[in-house]
């Protein structure tokens, strides 16, 4: 015998209360008003995308499919259970072709909302990147491309995605360098809550270096009530700039480790008051040399600039490659102070600080949890929006866990809609 059910399934009230957490979010309609096809609610759009990441589905084809099928969350997200479906084409448009500045203006207005009400006091920051994978067949290893890592080519399948290089540790303290087609997300985050203050997505092949003085900048001058105490970065990180702006200009301690890279040259030597190359044999001083305000004693190849040690040699007796390529081998001592000599990189403070940075490994983990590393469209703008869209979910997740009074769960990110949510309406 068939049941009759005594309610529609649009009218029976959803299990979680997603309008809980959607009554956080600030609003983003500008409707243009005009002919062509009816017009569809950016609100009820980024619902939508901020459902799909919560949800954790991959495919805009299951966001709609999931909109036809569950009368309660297209209620929720549109504010009607009979409200028309928007198709994929039109979510994949608002993605493509909706300016970032304004996704990041919202983004911004959760940032300070926290900050008002003082989850957020970003005394502590890190800087860190997350490689965002283009979906083209270069980066599918199983496919025969030719020339697939070839830098100089672009991708048939998105143009604007650069090649990048990620790093792996398939055993402990061995690094694997894979290569990729796609984005970086640039990031600041708040150490103490590990929520997002700043983020920027650019292509794979801009350097990390040269964002996060920027980054910083934008990030004051968009917050002015912050005041940062200290910085947290890996050794990638460790320019004489950036350095130079976190300690003299913002006024902060830099926790970022020495990078070896360039201070040591293999076989070069000190001995009394001279300089030895691997070949065992005196360099030459020849002076001083200024490069960017900062002031070296060079030292270079007496088989070049030497007619009585040249007569000795008829080759370089190490077989150093400069000695073909260029004028020898070059030797920098360095005069002017460095930066680094105001950091304290032996002391109990500085590791303390430093051992704080893995709250951003932390943080791209629930990024990527809610698929930020999985973008469903093409193109620059679409995987910025995207990224934005998820650091736009984990500030609102913050937002509502905070106001709802389960301030130890502003970091439930993957467990807070399912499980807190539907607690709240029993509390409640």
């Amino acid at each position: 015998m068939k049941q009759i059910s005594l309610f529609k399934p649009e009218d029976l009230p959803p299990r979680i209360l997603y309008e809980k957490l959607f009554e956080n979010l600030p609003h983003l309609s500008w409707d243009e008003k005009g002919g062509g096809r009816p017009l569809t609610s950016r609100d009820f759009l980024l619902k939508t995308l901020i459902y799909k990441a919560l949800r954790r589905i991959y495919s805009l084809t299951d966001i709609v499919f999931e909109l036809k099928n569950n009368p309660s969350v297209l209620s929720v997200c549109a504010g009607d259970a009979f409200k028309r479906i928007p198709s994929v084409e039109r979510i994949s448009s608002f993605l493509r072709n909706t300016p970032n500045q304004r996704l990041a203006k919202m983004r911004d207005t959760l940032v300070d909302i926290l900050i008002q009400e003082g989850v957020i006091t970003a005394k502590i920051v890190a800087l860190d990147s997350c490689p965002i994978l283009a979906n083209v067949k270069e980066n599918n290893l199983k496919t025969s491309v030719k020339d697939r890592f070839d830098k100089d080519r672009r991708p048939k399948g998105d143009p604007e995605a650069r090649l990048g290089i990620m790093v792996h540790y398939p055993r402990p303290f061995k690094k694997k360098i894979c290569y990729f087609w796609g984005y970086r997300n640039h990031t600041i985050i708040d150490v103490e809550t590990e929520l997002s203050l700043w983020e920027k997505t650019l292509p794979a092949d801009k350097s990390e270096i040269r964002q996060a003085i920027p980054m910083l900048k934008e990030l004051i001058e968009r917050h002015p009530s912050l005041k940062i105490e200290a910085v947290l970065g890996d050794a990638i990180y460790d320019t004489e700039d950036i350095l130079k702006f976190i300690i003299k200009e913002l006024k902060a301690k830099a926790a970022i480790p020495r990078n070896p890279r360039g201070e040591k040259k293999e076989g070069f030597y000190l001995k009394k008051n001279s300089v030895y190359c691997p070949a065992d044999i005196a360099m030459l001083r020849k002076g001083r040399m200024t490069v960017d305000g900062v002031t070296y004693l060079q030292y270079t190849c007496p088989l070049y600039w030497s007619k009585k040690i040249r007569q000795r040699y008829l080759l370089c007796p190490a077989n150093h490659p400069k000695f073909f390529r260029q004028k020898g081998c070059n030797y920098l001592i360095r005069l002017t102070p460095s930066i680094r000599e105001e950091i304290d990189y032996g002391s109990q403070q500085f590791k303390s600080l430093y051992n704080k940075r893995t709250s951003i490994e932390r943080c791209f983990s629930r990024l990527l949890s809610i698929t930020m590393q999985n973008p469903t469209t093409v193109g620059l703008n679409a995987t910025r929006n995207h990224c934005t869209i998820a650091h736009i979910t984990s500030l609102l997740v913050a937002l509502t866990a905070y106001r709802s009074g389960q301030k130890d769960k502003i970091r439930f990110i993957k467990s807070f809609v399912p499980n807190f949510l539907d607690d709240f309406r029993k509390s409640s």
